[in-house]
């Protein structure tokens, strides 16, 4: 059984860009969805990976002056996931008449040019966040019609699904967590795309010979910098590398190291300081 810990957390005052900052110091230490509503938010993380000290240390902590934080702790079978994110959370979400993605329980969706069905589970990724946001416009802004994809960090596999439906002709997703592995899978198969080649594990999970014309990456800032050589040597010259997954803050570091890596910096994109970049290979 795939259980999470549900940690509710209560900010005082209660502000949308102090969850913000909670939630991604809280990605750092384990957690993997979140949802915010009128008092903080509810993070969730895999039992496995839950570490108390570590979440009291990023409240302990917290960078911003001025705020209290409050948290209350249980654990929720995997199985309830559905009905927990049914809900609080997980609407159906169009942007402009380009894309629609909602789930099995949505009923009157509006019609878009690619329809994607999310079943989300505990898997982070159905569009709602301001990174998945980026990383949907960015697919649908790219010509990858006959190109190969690469989208680490799978999650649901949202972003996979939609760079096949828009064109591309190989798509590879890869997910450390075992569960979203599997809920990848799922997804993949509601939406009849089931040429992506999904593997679980990290940049590990990169077989020789792979490369890519599009590299796809929302994780987090730790876990790119961490990475970014290993995406810049599945690329070729003029391959585009799109990452997400921090805030504004961070895109220098990010710049600086993509650059060690042969990436040249390409825009960016901002919602609410959640940043999106865009690198090409020299």
């Amino acid at each position: 059984m795939n259980n999470y810990i549900k940690t509710t957390f209560v900010l005082s005052p209660a502000e949308e860009a102090a969850a913000d900052v909670l939630a991604a110091l809280l990605a750092d230490v384990g957690f993997e969805s979140f949802v915010p509503d009128e008092t903080g938010l509810a993070a969730y993380a895999p039992k496995a990976l839950f570490n108390a000290d570590a979440m009291a240390t990023v409240v302990e902590n917290f960078p911003l002056d001025g705020y209290t934080i409050n948290y209350s702790v249980e654990e929720i079978e995997g199985e309830d996931w559905n009905a927990e994110w049914e809900k609080n959370y997980f609407q159906p979400i169009v942007l402009d008449d380009q894309c629609v993605i909602h789930s099995t329980f949505h009923t009157d969706i509006p019609k878009a040019r690619y329809d994607i069905l999310i079943d989300p589970k505990m898997a982070f990724g159905t569009g709602y966040h301001q990174t998945t946001c980026h990383m949907l416009r960015a697919i649908l802004s790219a010509d990858m019609i006959g190109k190969s994809v690469l989208d680490m960090g799978c999650g649901t596999a949202l972003l996979a699904i939609l760079a096949r439906k828009h064109g591309a002709s190989s798509v590879v997703a890869i997910d450390i967590d075992e569960f979203a592995y599997e809920n990848a899978l799922e997804n993949i198969a509601l939406n009849d795309t089931p040429d992506i080649d999904v593997r679980l594990g990290g940049v590990e999970a990169l077989r020789s010979g792979d490369m890519f014309d599009y590299v796809i990456a929302n994780i987090n800032r730790n876990i790119l910098l961490a990475d970014m050589k290993n995406y810049a040597e599945c690329m070729h010259a003029g391959s585009v590398l799109f990452i997400s997954g921090f805030y504004t803050d961070d895109m220098d570091v990010l710049r600086d190291e993509a650059a060690r890596s042969g990436l040249r910096y390409d825009g960016y994109a901002e919602d609410n300081r959640w940043a999106m970049m865009r690198f090409v290979k020299e």
